[in-house]
């Protein structure tokens, strides 16, 4: 592989592990939740969206640049805006939490945000494969386990929104909280699109 072509699989690495960040600062967020702390907490997640953000400019780029790609640049793109959308959603969780001054974290929450950093751990493992997909020999198990994280999340967000509404005489607390889990659901979503997207340029490439 050319030196060059190096470049964009150097990058998603860098995207997916500053996702993994992203959701173990919101786990360390939620499991020592301060309501009187929340602005600070929004700034230093925000700094990791930033770092996000630039890897998905330097991409932009690159590929602008680029005569040659290593795969059709429009897939390389796709999946540099895809990775960039899993931080953002996760920096919009905690961004909830602010709009509607959440005061206390219910523990299915803590328990989202952890499959959420497992998500975003896979994401990591896939990208770092990916760069040798016509030779490895785990990329697609990755991306089944990873599958299987998205279902997990699934029941996880029917079981919460479940308890929500049966047991919550609060209607703004509901409200609040739903927006919550949709976020959460959102994060976990978003890491089976890049998976998924990186199925398909593999099936286009092989």
């Amino acid at each position: 592989m050319a030196k060059s072509d190096k470049f964009y699989f150097e990058n998603f690495v860098g995207s997916t592990e500053l996702s993994k960040k992203a959701a173990q600062y919101l786990v360390k967020s939620l499991e020592n939740f301060d309501a009187d702390n929340i602005e600070q907490m929004l700034a230093e997640m925000h700094e990791i969206e930033h770092k996000a953000d630039s890897k998905k400019h330097e991409m932009s780029e690159a590929l602008a640049k680029a005569f040659v790609t290593p795969v059709d640049r429009e897939d390389l793109d796709m999946l540099s805006q895809q990775l960039d959308d899993v931080t953002d959603k996760i920096e919009e969780v905690l961004q909830k939490f602010y709009i509607y001054h959440i005061r206390s974290v219910n523990p299915a929450a803590i328990q989202f945000a952890k499959e959420i950093v497992k998500s975003c751990a896979l994401l990591s493992d896939i990208m770092s494969e990916f760069e040798n997909f016509k030779k490895s020999k785990k990329i697609r198990s990755l991306i089944i386990e990873l599958n299987d994280v998205e279902e997990d999340c699934d029941k996880l967000y029917l079981a919460s929104m479940r308890e929500l509404t049966k047991n919550s005489t609060d209607i703004l607390s509901v409200l609040a909280w739903h927006e919550i889990y949709d976020c959460l659901e959102a994060c976990a979503d978003a890491c089976e699109h890049v998976s998924e997207c990186v199925g398909s340029v593999i099936m286009k490439n092989t």
